[in-house]
């Protein structure tokens, strides 16, 4: 007589093929990776463009005073903090890196993929800068050009990280984990954001 198998002993396949779990976080990767390269040629073309373009360094309106364009290179992070800590910034880079990679193993969340996929291209671009960019190597400066009514100055990169960060804020206020599962239930949920 054969005994029942446990849950994280039972074979992820079948004669039918692999799991529909298996299933259903392979493609989820792969969104998340898909989100990933996106962010990251965006990033890296316009500030290809913005390096080509406005490298005199002189504010171009979009819309008035309240969004223009204006070159710099950004030795800190938002809001040029930590001007003197290049290569500290270049240390949590690779760590968020690390975390995304991760937590992306245990993905079943439409939602999830779209926020680490944002966040890992942002990331990327900003930390693509960090390494190649001078100074030199992990000290490099971002190159930012959107500035937002003379209150800071950004890259596409930083908008691919508020994004995921404001998309992480409102998963887990609907309590809905990496994974897919809500907050205090089993199962994971048939509209799982």
């Amino acid at each position: 007589m054969d005994e029942p198998q446990d849950d994280a002993v039972r074979p992820a396949t079948d004669a039918s093929g692999p799991a529909p779990d298996l299933v259903r976080r392979r493609r989820l990767t792969l969104l998340l990776a898909v989100i990933a390269a996106v962010a990251y040629v965006l990033d890296q073309l316009t500030k290809l463009w913005a390096v080509a373009a406005l490298g005199d360094g002189l504010p171009r309106p979009l819309l008035g005073s309240l969004l223009r364009l204006q070159l710099i290179r950004n030795p800190g992070a938002a809001f040029s903090l930590g001007t003197g800590s290049t290569w500290v910034l270049t240390v949590v880079a690779v760590v968020v890196l690390v975390v995304i990679v991760r937590f992306s193993r245990r993905l079943g969340s439409l939602g999830w993929a779209w926020a680490f996929g944002l966040l890992l291209g942002g990331a990327l671009g900003n930390l693509t800068d960090r390494l190649v960019r001078e100074p030199g190597f992990g000290r490099g400066h971002v190159v930012d050009f959107i500035d937002y009514y003379d209150l800071f100055i950004g890259n596409v990169a930083d908008i691919a990280i508020v994004a995921a960060a404001v998309l992480i804020a409102l998963l887990a206020l609907r309590g809905i984990g990496v994974d897919g599962r809500r907050e205090g239930r089993t199962e994971r949920e048939p509209a799982d954001g």
